[in-house]
């Protein structure tokens, strides 16, 4: 049985038919120029550069007062919020081993 959409008094956005899903089989790239080597010597890579430090993505679950606080804060500072969180994290838990010993 299908469960039932929850009613929106917001507006759907309109369709446009270019939005549809196309497979990259039913694209013709026939009429596209390969690069030149030239080209390809000039070209630049896009992206985060490769540090040798890549972070692991998590996923984790925070209160959405303590999540609007971090905002909050790293507003303040001008950070984004995630470096914030990821500096806060780090201080607590070198704060933490060094309580241990």
């Amino acid at each position: 049985m299908a469960k039932e959409r929850p009613v929106s008094s917001a507006p759907e956005p309109p369709r446009i038919a270019s939005a549809e899903h196309i497979l990259n089989s039913d694209i013709d790239f026939s009429d596209i120029p390969d690069s030149s080597p030239e080209e390809l010597k000039r070209a630049v890579r896009v992206g985060r550069p490769a540090s040798g430090h890549a972070k692991k993505l998590v996923s984790v679950r925070l209160a959405p007062r303590l999540l609007n606080r971090i905002r909050e804060l790293a507003a303040k500072r001008e950070t984004p919020y995630q470096t914030l969180l990821h500096e806060l994290l780090e201080e607590g838990v070198l704060r933490e081993a060094r309580r241990l010993g």
